[in-house]
């Protein structure tokens, strides 16, 4: 492999800082307070796998579990997550999604469904598919 030029990773910066501000931005004119993205992916994580403990979050997510604490203190505080004491260890906690959660992790799911498809409809079948594996390929590189 090559190492990118100057010109490509500048290029890249600036599609990538037009592509935060057209798709990210559209979440500021919701009407509910807006969650951090790691709350959201915190949410949506429970939502998949519910009665999951912080731990399982963390894991999956990359991070310390008193980081994935605080995102659920605060989704707690919030009303959209709940925590449960697992019977036989009552030091354990199993998360779920409170009514209001759920609501929220679908909306989000939806959302996020709605941006990918306004994304891929700008692209051919053939491009789309390709685009598909070079972010997949990006995303997934372990190093």
């Amino acid at each position: 492999m090559t190492t990118p030029t100057a010109d490509q990773i500048a290029t890249l910066g600036a599609a990538f800082q037009a592509f935060v501000r057209r798709y990210k931005l559209a979440d500021a004119g919701r009407s509910e307070r807006p969650l951090n993205e790691l709350d959201v992916q915190t949410l949506l994580y429970v939502a998949q796998n519910p009665d999951c403990g912080p731990t399982d979050i963390a894991r999956y997510l990359g991070l310390a579990v008193t980081t994935i604490s605080s995102a659920t203190d605060r989704l707690a505080k919030r009303g959209l997550l709940e925590r449960h004491r697992i019977e036989g260890d009552r030091r354990a906690v199993a998360l779920r999604l409170s009514e209001d959660g759920a609501a929220r992790a679908a909306a989000q799911s939806n959302a996020y469904d709605a941006l990918n498809r306004t994304m891929l409809a700008r692209l051919a079948p053939d491009e789309r598919d390709a685009f598909i594996r070079m972010v997949a390929k990006i995303a997934c590189h372990e190093d």
